[in-house]
């Protein structure tokens, strides 16, 4: 089951230019722009300012110091499938930080974790001191 997208990236904020394709291929390649690079600069884009904050502190290669994010696409033959390969791509990394992490709160450890805690502690201490030589 997959879920819907959670915020929409406007294609009008996205620069898309064509490549040539690195790797094998032959003539296809050497002769055909069809490999993608897509550029969404976060910081300009219409985002919630939450969400931009959340990209921006992301630990992605993709995203630099300027706070452009670079897709490269050249999975296919195509030019229209890399670039719709590269806008799922860009959308997927959006909604990875759509919604705000959850709030963790502090809590004690309950009673009976703190009593099996203590015995393990007991078992693991009566063990090692059967290893201690006898008292003289």
């Amino acid at each position: 089951m997959t879920v819907g997208p959670l915020l929409r990236v406007p294609e009008s904020e996205v620069e898309i230019s064509a490549i040539r394709a690195q790797g094998a291929g032959g003539q296809n390649v050497n002769k055909v722009s069809s490999a993608v690079h897509l550029r969404f600069d976060i910081p300009a884009s219409s985002l919630p300012d939450d969400v931009k904050a959340r990209l921006l502190s992301l630990r992605d290669a993709r995203i630099s110091d300027a706070g452009v994010l670079v897709i490269k696409a050249q999975q296919y033959r195509s030019q229209e499938l890399n670039r719709n390969d590269a806008m799922e791509r860009l959308q997927a990394v959006v909604n990875s930080v759509a919604r705000a992490p959850r709030v963790r709160r502090a809590t004690q450890p309950t009673w009976g974790s703190r009593q099996r805690r203590l015995e393990g502690k007991r078992q693991r201490s009566d063990i090692k001191a059967l290893r201690r030589a006898p008292p003289d």
